[in-house]
């Protein structure tokens, strides 16, 4: 094995089937590593004496805990279709948000168990410990998430024994969580760059220990005290000093928003999975993305409805309709719109340079069909029969790649970046009186989009907005900034404002060639048709999608009846038949 493929061993670049390799000892695999003696057999001796195989241990951890690119997440809320969510959409008898991974936090307490009798030097040590401490605090986090408390478990059960003790409290899981991502900061030296980017530093903990804290305070977790309770203070001091430590370390907002996904290892970027060509590609899948004229395999996955793109606010940072300087209707609704509009949306006309065509632009519409300048996988309107909204999303595309080579995606998943330190942190200023240092986060993020700073130097914002009033400024701008990331959702349900979803329905807008442009026999007499070109008509996704229906029983999830069918010892949720508050 060469230099080049050790290093990539040590980090979470890794292929997982490499790791594999090493670890199990795969038949035929002799010339992996020239020092190992034996492939077929590694007691804990060998692995936790030698920095490669125990990275690669760490690897596979990595592999089982690191999200992926949230591809069509958005069809949950109020940012894509056609999908919504409906009465029994989640059950305790189905797979839906569901989540139970103890078979890896086995492994993960395996590896603090083991590592103590090791030969690794303490630094080396050190440093896969951190690592490994901040893993299961991220597994824990998703389960209380999701249920509430749930069982702690620190030590390694064995193999042949289930898991068979009861849940603990919210609050002690809570506590548990901080007390892995304290153990971790302590640990781990300030930021990991260049070939060991993408694994988890100080600045990746402090960064999730304020998102971790932030759910800790909200309405999630206190529905009876959702907004003046103690927590809030504690988010906010956890986000500060994630704030300004990180800020002291390097990081800072991207210069443009474009930039946050096209250069990688930017400054912004906190947390990612790193994806490479080749070997660990279409983690953005791409092909879906596109649009099917110039992909391959499949389409329609986060698709904008009509509602998301109206959430944008104009060029001056006010909502459409109440702008004085720009004026707004559905005719001309791609104009003077918030720089992040633009790159985020891909809507009729508009220039859509996929597979490096120069001045290509996506249509959407019946009209130009069978015309070349359409697909008919691509459009929206009366006579679909399946989800399309009329527009696309651009986000975290590699826009040059040919049709053929659309899979080959390697842009990394950003799963933290500074802009979410930032708005963290004015959500828990705002909650704890100091709206003055969230307005100043909202007008920087605000600045950094390209919105106009205005002749009040507020970037569309009101200076005197009621405590309230900046909590849904606040929401509302990372619904834009955050959009086809992952976050709506979460944000919705930690806030507990399901009433904006409930009883909704999904639309997009169908665009028509005006008649000036179409002869008698019903032929183009244009091509180059721009956007201004069409008529619009706002039309529901598809009939007969229902309506949103989303229960308050939703705000924690049940546990699957197959798990506690297996230990008698867990409780199911109260909202769903059982006995246990996940509220704090």
């Amino acid at each position: 094995m060469n230099t080049r493929k050790i290093k990539i061993v040590k980090t979470p670049k890794v292929v997982f089937a490499l790791c594999m390799l090493i670890l199990l000892g795969s038949a035929g695999c002799n010339n992996i590593l020239d020092d190992v003696e034996n492939l077929g057999q590694y007691p804990p001796d060998k692995v936790w004496g030698s920095e490669v195989l125990a990275n690669a241990y760490l690897t596979d951890l990595y592999a089982s805990t690191l999200p992926s690119w949230p591809v069509n997440s958005g069809v949950y809320v109020d940012e894509c279709g056609p999908g919504v969510i409906t009465t029994d959409f989640i059950t305790s008898q189905n797979g839906t948000f569901k989540y139970w991974p103890y078979s890896t936090i086995r492994r993960i307490n395996i590896l603090f168990q083991e590592i103590e009798n090791g030969t690794l030097e303490d630094d080396v040590r050190n440093t896969i410990k951190g690592q490994a401490y901040f893993l299961r605090a991220w597994h824990y986090f998703k389960m209380v998430s999701y249920y509430g408390g749930v069982p702690i478990i620190k030590e390694p059960q064995d193999l042949d024994v289930d898991l068979m003790v009861g849940r603990n409290t919210t609050a002690e899981c809570f506590d548990f969580i901080i007390e892995d991502l304290d153990a971790a900061y302590q640990l781990l030296p300030s930021r990991f760059k260049n070939e060991n980017f993408g694994r988890i530093d100080k600045a990746a903990v402090l960064a999730f220990k304020g998102r971790v804290l932030l759910h800790k305070a909200s309405p999630q977790f206190n529905p009876s005290n959702p907004y003046d309770n103690s927590y809030w203070q504690e988010a906010y001091a956890a986000n500060k000093t994630a704030k300004d430590e990180l800020n002291n370390w390097g990081y800072r907002l991207a210069d443009t928003y474009d930039a946050i996904f096209k250069e990688e290892q930017n400054d912004e970027v906190i947390m990612a999975t790193v994806y490479v060509n080749p070997g660990k590609t279409n983690g953005r899948q791409e092909h879906g993305v596109r649009p099917l004229s110039e992909s391959k395999n499949s389409t329609g996955l986060d698709q904008p409805i009509w509602s998301f793109v109206e959430a944008y606010p104009m060029v001056d940072g006010k909502k459409p309709g109440e702008s004085a300087n720009y004026s707004y209707d559905v005719q001309t609704y791609w104009q003077n719109r918030d720089p992040r509009f633009y790159a985020t949306i891909a809507y009729n006309g508009a220039l859509f340079e996929l597979g490096a065509q120069a001045e290509r632009r996506q249509y959407t519409t019946f009209d130009l069909v069978p015309s070349t300048l359409a697909n008919v996988d691509d459009i929206f309107g009366e006579k679909q029969t399946f989800g399309r909204t009329g527009f696309y999303c651009r986000k975290g595309l590699e826009e040059e790649l040919p049709a053929t080579e659309v899979e080959t995606n390697s842009t990394d998943w950003v799963e933290i970046r500074y802009a979410e330190v930032l708005l963290n942190f004015a959500e828990a200023a705002n909650e704890t009186n100091k709206s003055d240092e969230a307005i100043a986060v909202l007008k920087l993020i605000r600045k950094r989009a390209g919105i106009e700073e205005g002749a009040d130097g507020m970037y569309g914002l009101s200076a005197d907005m009621a405590r309230e009033e900046l909590r849904d400024a606040i929401l509302a701008e990372r619904r834009i900034e955050f959009a086809f990331e992952g976050k709506r959702f979460d944000d919705l349900r930690r806030t507990r404002r399901w009433h904006l979803l409930d009883g909704t329905r999904k639309y997009g807008l169908e665009a028509f060639v005006k008649d000036e442009y179409v002869d008698a026999e019903g032929n183009l007499t244009k091509t180059d048709l721009m956007p201004e070109d069409f008529t619009y008509t706002v039309r529901e996704v598809i009939n007969n999608i229902p309506e949103m229906v989303v229960p308050e029983s939703y705000y924690f999830y049940p546990l699957r009846l197959s798990d506690l069918e297996k230990n008698p010892n867990l409780e199911q949720n109260a909202a769903w038949g059982g006995t246990f508050n996940p509220e704090l």
